[in-house]
């Protein structure tokens, strides 16, 4: 009978058509239902993000403001493999040999791009130009280190967005077309970028994903998710300037104990609606006067109302709105450069830090690149750990009396100081002499460096006397001067380049130890032959032209290192050359600041302080004495 009825129904063609499409597309629903219930959310959603317009080598990545999302055109049908979840693409996989750059429309910033790289509802993003490209390979690869893959990075120039598709990197344009050097703290187009970042939030929390926003010259040190995932109330948590800590444990910050400010180069938003209506507030305020700094526009807006405690022992409490739940970040673990480089904080309390962002420092990018490498936490191109001229370095002989004897104070500071200074510029000529990048020494200080008066370290930080110091705390970091005037530039190194896993084995394995010896003393001659395998022992009070004669003889020796830099070097033979490198090396020097109850309070260092009878450390007197000593 059924047959028959099926026969029936067949001979009538266009009952049949009807019959069968309405099975069809009931047998296509159910498919859709049980997708969306296996995968989550909207399955139709689903389907136009897994069609093959929106491919993994095809992301569409700009900005969209229009837009959050690209619907299919009318009578385009998902493929059946559509239907199937793709794999998250692994950072670091690169477009197929031969192929070409998509065009530059299709990485426009929309909600289908960012789930290609969502996992558990996160999504972490770094953004900036091309002149930090090194800092955000650096970002990414600390992160693909810990299997995290679900990050993405906002290009603000096309070189930087073409340079990081072609490395693999996921990447969308945010279409501020902006210059592809870098800017100076405090500029135009400084604060450019930080307001690109509020525009950017505001777009992405709409998307309805979790976002982990982190400034791409901070570095994660381990897997920040697992300790976000404990405070799932949180709208949001935020990394702080704080200096004195509030906790000795890994517990979020005591709010009412805070006293500084919430620093947005590290912050975590859950997409409530509290913080969809900051995003809007905070991007509206600065649209309305180009004058308030990003930062502080955010930490106005969160101090609108703050207080009370959320209920319970989370840490949080209530902001902004009344409703918005605020979690401040323990700078002991989510450190920044002045928790985690000069008080070691995250050491002295026994806690493994999550991320470091390179703020308190004193020579611009450049003074962020070196301490990244001073700490080993930055990931340099293989050619940084060689040198067609091979590397010089020393052992520092710094007396006990100048670290330990004695107050710390602004005269013990820059005794302390100064002798390094002397050491160092003996190192620089040697170094200049013989074509060599020179390794700099540990740097040792009693004062710390900040921008406003002090009394040496602040009180309740957990600052050691001495310290070992960046290098950007006493110079500016060898800056690039014309030859033609300056003399040959001299590269430099940071102080544990020798002791960085990077460095190759063969250069390690080539080394010279220079023992210096008195003159005359036994087994003290001049001699380029070794006195036993990989060691030399070479005079005190040597010339330019003996240090040439002897040295090329070990050109090929990739690292020599001298036993002390004290009396290596008698000095220039060559006047032109002298001067020259004289007028570069002065400029190598910054200042200390600041004086207590006197303006100006900053204090400048000098390289050939040593030159000056009766030289002290004292600030400028006037306004015509406030100037480098060159």
């Amino acid at each position: 009978m059924a047959w028959n009825l099926f026969q029936d129904i067949s001979n009538s063609k266009p009952l049949f058509l009807a019959i069968y499409g309405t099975v069809l597309i009931g047998i296509i629903c159910s498919s859709v239902y049980v997708f969306s219930a296996l995968y989550g959310g909207n399955a139709f959603d689903q389907i136009t993000l897994f069609s093959p317009a929106y491919s993994t080598t095809q992301h569409s990545t700009r900005v969209d403001h229009a837009s959050n999302s690209e619907p299919m055109t009318r009578g385009e049908a998902p493929s059946l493999s559509a239907l199937k979840p793709q794999r998250m693409k692994p950072v670091w996989e690169l477009p197929p040999p031969g192929s070409k750059m998509p065009p530059l429309k299709t990485f426009r910033l929309t909600k289908e791009l960012v789930s290609h790289r969502v996992k558990d509802n996160v999504i972490i993003v770094t953004f900036g130009n091309y002149a930090f490209m090194d800092f955000i390979l650096n970002w990414v690869k600390h992160l693909t280190d810990f299997g995290i893959h679900n990050l993405l990075v906002g290009a603000m120039d096309t070189k930087l967005l073409k340079a990081l598709y072609w490395k693999g990197v996921p990447v969308f344009d945010m279409g501020s077309h902006m210059s592809t050097r870098d800017v100076d703290w405090g500029s135009p187009t400084f604060h450019k970028i930080g307001r690109e970042k509020v525009f950017l939030i505001d777009v992405m929390l709409p998307f309805g994903y979790e976002l982990l926003m982190c400034d791409s010259d901070a570095v994660w040190l381990k897997n920040p998710l697992p300790y976000i995932a404990r405070y799932p109330e949180a709208d949001i948590l935020t990394s702080t300037d704080q200096l004195i800590p509030t906790v000795i444990g890994d517990r979020l910050e005591n709010w009412q104990e805070v006293t500084d400010a919430y620093n947005i180069g590290i912050f975590h938003w859950r997409p409530t609606d509290s913080t969809k209506k900051l995003a809007k507030e905070w991007k509206e305020l600065l649209l309305s006067d180009e004058n308030i700094w990003d930062q502080n526009g955010f930490n106005d807006l969160l101090h609108i109302q703050l207080g009370p405690d959320v209920e319970g022992e989370s840490g949080l409490v209530y902001a902004y709105d009344g409703i918005l739940k605020l979690g401040l970040l323990p700078a002991s673990i989510f450190c920044s450069g002045h928790t985690y480089f000069v008080q070691a904080m995250h050491q002295q309390l026994r806690l493994e830090p999550y991320a470091v962002h390179t703020t308190f420092q004193y020579s611009g990018t450049v003074g962020k690149r070196h301490r990244l490498r001073e700490a080993m936490i930055f990931y340099d191109q293989p050619e940084y750990y060689d040198s067609s001229g091979g590397f010089l370095s020393f052992k520092p002989s710094i007396p006990k009396s100048l670290l330990l004897d004695g107050e710390h104070n602004i005269e013990s500071h820059f005794s302390l100081i100064n002798y390094q200074i002397k050491e160092i510029r003996s190192a620089l000529a040697i170094a200049s002499l013989l074509n060599r990048t020179l390794v700099m020494p540990p740097l040792w200080c009693r004062l710390d460096r900040l921008w406003f008066p002090h009394p040496g370290v602040l009180p309740g930080t957990m600052t050691r006397q001495p310290f070992l110091c960046p290098l950007d705390h006493v110079d500016v970091m060898l800056m690039d001067l014309p030859e033609v005037k300056f003399g040959p530039r001299i590269d430099f190194r940071e102080y544990s380049f020798l002791d960085n896993p990077l460095l190759p084995e063969q250069v390690k394995e080539s080394w010279l130890d220079v023992q210096l010896c008195q003159e005359g003393s036994q087994g003290c001659h001049i001699t380029n032959e070794t006195s036993q395998p990989g060691v030399l022992r070479f005079p005190k009070h040597s010339s330019e032209e003996l240090l040439k004669t002897v040295f090329s003889s070990f050109k090929d020796i990739k690292i020599i290192q001298f036993s002390s830099m004290q009396d290596a070097f008698q000095g220039f033979a060559d006047k032109t050359r002298e001067k020259k490198f004289r007028e570069r090396v002065k400029r190598y020097t910054g200042i200390w600041c600041c004086v207590e109850n006197h303006i100006p309070g900053h204090i400048y260092y000098d390289m050939y302080w040593d030159e000056k009878p009766g030289w002290k450390p004292a600030p400028p007197k006037t306004s015509e004495d406030d100037h480098q000593p060159w």
